[in-house]
């Protein structure tokens, strides 16, 4: 995988984003050179799915580089990502919520999360369901060291369009709801994540500001 090659599909895949939208490069398995690349190709967003990988390019990809971490979090990892991550998607229960919680204020630090909904239904995919959101922000309450920053799903499995158009819909209802029933002290709605490789087009018309993209960089 050439440095070119990223470079070159970087540039394509940024003439399909509004300037509104933010790109975060997923590098999941890829090497610190490839993830290098991604950011030397002007990607500064970077996504990651497991903290192991995460804490081994953390230190050696250089660059002004904002850490996302998009995959499914357990509990007992959570530690290790405090003050070293700009936004955690993933925060998919209530028991996780709690954990970030308790570790943030054990590190001194304030935490950005997006809550995950799992639209979709699928057993699958992690995260809440639509009518569980009022429970949710009502835990986010008591958790003075968070700030949620907006919401997180994970389109359906299917190439069906009007499906993938459904479910992206209804998160961006699900954030209009919230924005106006409960920004305040540590709920102030500015992301909504949704839209990977296969979707993200589709994403882009129903709202999205953040799309997760990495098959598509790293492609020949």
């Amino acid at each position: 995988m050439t440095e070119n090659v990223i470079a070159e599909n970087i540039a394509a895949i940024k003439k399909d984003i509004p300037e509104n939208v933010t790109l975060v490069g997923v590098t999941k398995h890829r090497s610190v050179e490839e993830t290098q690349a991604v950011v030397d190709a002007g990607v500064y967003d970077l996504g990651e799915n497991k903290v192991q990988e995460f804490l081994a390019k953390v230190d050696e990809v250089k660059g002004p580089v904002r850490w996302h971490f998009i995959g499914h979090l357990q509990r007992n990892k959570v530690k290790y990502l405090m003050g070293k991550v700009s936004l955690i998607h993933s925060v998919h229960s209530v028991p996780l919520l709690k954990t970030i919680e308790k570790e943030s204020a054990k590190h001194g630090v304030k935490t950005n999360v997006l809550i995950q909904f799992n639209l979709a239904k699928e057993d699958s995919k992690s995260g809440f369901m639509a009518e569980e959101y009022e429970m949710v922000m009502k835990e986010v309450g008591n958790c003075p060291h968070l700030e949620v920053q907006g919401l997180m799903c994970i389109g359906p499995m299917t190439k069906k369009s009007d499906e993938i158009h459904k479910v992206f819909k209804h998160l961006k209802e699900l954030y209009d709801t919230i924005e106006k029933e409960y920004h305040g002290e540590n709920i102030k709605m500015q992301y909504l994540s949704m839209g990977m490789t296969d979707d993200y087009p589709i994403a882009i018309e129903e709202g999205a500001t953040i799309v997760r993209i990495g098959r598509k960089i790293f492609n020949r």
